[in-house]
């Protein structure tokens, strides 16, 4: 029987996503990497048991959903799917917000970023 973990990281920059992907890949854990919300959400019927979604969405030109609003459809979509939240920001009231939504954790994307990962996902699914 697969116990796989499927796990989706949602980030603008393609470092932090296969810095994800290359660590967290085992067999305990299946990894999905995507550049935007939008093809997060497009695939969120896959039913991942986790999505690690950065907060800030910037490409030039382009104008996509910021983390909030993923979240806010990921919960209306899939209302049970946990979300870690990920952000270059270290502001009270971005952590205050996202933990009234019910957020399941916010991580600074930092030198401790992997480990603080590795904590939050081993929490979460109670390993």
């Amino acid at each position: 029987m697969n116990n796989q973990k499927l796990i989706y990281i949602v980030d603008d920059d393609p470092f932090i996503n296969m810095l994800v992907v290359k660590r967290f890949t085992s067999e305990e854990y299946t990894l999905e990497a995507f550049e935007t919300g939008e093809d997060c959400l497009k695939a969120i019927n896959k039913n991942p048991d986790l999505v690690i979604l950065d907060y800030l969405f910037i490409k030039e030109d382009q104008k996509y959903m910021d983390g909030m609003q993923v979240f806010d459809k990921i919960k209306e979509i899939k209302p049970d799917t946990p979300v870690i939240m990920l952000s270059g920001q270290d502001k009270g009231e971005i952590v205050l917000e996202l933990a009234r939504k019910g957020i399941n954790d916010y991580i600074i994307k930092d030198n401790n970023l992997i480990n603080n990962l590795d904590v939050a996902i081993k929490d979460l699914f109670g390993r």
